[in-house]
């Protein structure tokens, strides 16, 4: 007999955790609720595996950083799932989905039927396999999107101390990384084809700071311009050399791979509407299927801000969407409506000392100011994007608290800056100040 439920969740990540939590919020009854996920543990905070987990002193694991930890709310291990009577139905990855039927089939024959569906599947990273690129599948090539992807790096960091890393990517895996992996002494060197790191949101001076401060104060090599072109291994079949497209060999006792990732929206190919990538929503994240509803990486949702169709990879909006929807979902049930998701983007890393934040989008004029020279005790800058006279993002490095909050203010309010040079004269007291 079918396991039935009037909620189910597709998806352990961290939108699950967070769509969890509001439906506890908003209320239902024992037994209602179901989450669905592929992995073996219960949902918990992704940015951990990069920033927390593979750190040499006092590494992050579970269950210290099950959502919903990661936004200073509590954490919600097993057993909370259990007490609220939410069934998690871990280990099982679906095959199949009938929305007509409102129906889901596992790889192991089970059906599971729903009568509403949030659809949070997230993102796959995007392997050199799939290019076809020669020995991509030696022995310590890595990718970094799981907890077991977190663990099996993690061991290998320990067996090849001192050892000769290549990171394959210049994004936030690839920097993160690089800085985890010179904390454990084991030497670095960066590939990406791009002319600077972080392209899609750092300009060329924001990147040149990053990419001096890891190449001269941490001894980190980077390479630019350039591919991944095969790699060979040893008699054991682990990984020993990187062949660039450019002629040049690297060492390598491990490899890790940042070069994206992809929306895990395949079940739902020609069933529900696409956009950009992504399934398409509204601003309550509803498809175009009734009582089907998706978030986080796999949604296109409508950016009230900018009035356009967006689809955003980050763990901010994964928590923000989840907990639209379920309040639409409850809203719906007793005829009520709520205000439409108003998303300010958000990035952030951490890396060695420096801690970046990113608000807003950045089209339009950069300016910079502050302090980007690498070898400062506390190096502090900025930029602003201005577009059509006013503030459309800020970027801020080494920002206290208030300053963050301050940055986040000047990107949602979008404040005239018709004096670029007193902008960026001004810099982050120009925020401050709003």
């Amino acid at each position: 007999m079918a396991k039935s439920f009037k909620y189910i969740i597709l998806g352990g990540g961290v939108a699950a955790g967070y769509a969890a939590r509001e439906f506890s919020k908003q209320g239902f009854k024992s037994g209602e609720l179901a989450i669905i996920s592929k992995e073996a543990v219960a949902p918990y905070e992704r940015p951990a595996l990069s920033k927390g987990f593979l750190i040499p002193e006092s590494p992050a694991r579970l269950p210290g950083f099950h959502v919903c930890v990661g936004s200073g709310g509590e954490r919600l291990a097993p057993e909370w799932y259990q007490q609220q009577g939410i069934e998690l139905i871990l280990s099982t990855e679906i095959v199949k989905a009938d929305l007509d039927a409102k129906s889901l089939s596992s790889a192991n024959g089970e059906t599971i039927e729903y009568q509403t569906l949030i659809i949070a599947t997230g993102s796959a990273v995007i392997k050199l396999t799939d290019f076809g690129v020669e020995g991509a599948d030696s022995k310590n090539i890595f990718y970094l999107r799981e907890i077991d992807d977190a663990e099996k790096l993690y061991e290998a960091i320990k067996a090849k101390n001192n050892g000769k890393a290549v990171i394959v990517g210049g994004g936030y895996i690839g920097l993160e990384l690089s800085a985890i992996l010179r904390l454990h002494n084991i030497d670095v060197t960066m590939v990406y084809p791009e002319p600077w790191c972080m392209p899609r949101l750092f300009t060329s001076e924001i990147a040149a700071f990053y990419e001096e401060y890891y190449a001269k104060n941490k001894g980190v090599t980077i390479i630019k311009g350039t591919v991944a072109a095969g790699f060979t291994a040893n008699s054991n079949g682990e990984v020993k050399e990187v062949k660039l497209k450019d002629g040049r060999v690297l060492e390598a006792d491990i490899v890790v791979v940042g070069v994206g990732a992809k929306p895990l929206t395949n079940l739902f190919k020609g069933k529900v509407e696409e956009d950009k990538g992504g399934i398409k929503t509204d601003a309550f994240f509803k498809t175009s299927v009734d009582d089907v509803y998706a978030v986080g990486d796999v949604a296109t949702f409508h950016m009230k801000m900018y009035g356009d169709m967006r689809r955003v990879e980050h763990v901010d909006h994964a928590r923000k969407s989840a907990e639209q929807a379920v309040k639409a979902i409850k809203a719906k049930e007793n005829g009520e409506t709520i205000e439409e998701y108003d998303y300010l983007p958000y990035f952030y890393s951490r890396a060695f000392d420096l801690s970046w934040q990113f608000y807003g989008d950045n089209v339009g004029k950069a300016v910079v100011f502050g302090d980007r020279d690498p070898k400062s005790a506390k190096p502090k800058f900025g930029t602003y994007w201005i577009k059509d006279g006013k503030v459309f993002g800020v970027f801020l490095e080494g920002g206290t608290p208030e300053e963050n909050k301050a940055i986040a203010k000047a990107a949602k309010v979008q404040p005239p800056a018709e004096n670029q040079d007193q902008l960026a004269q001004e810099g982050v007291s120009f925020a401050t100040k709003l």
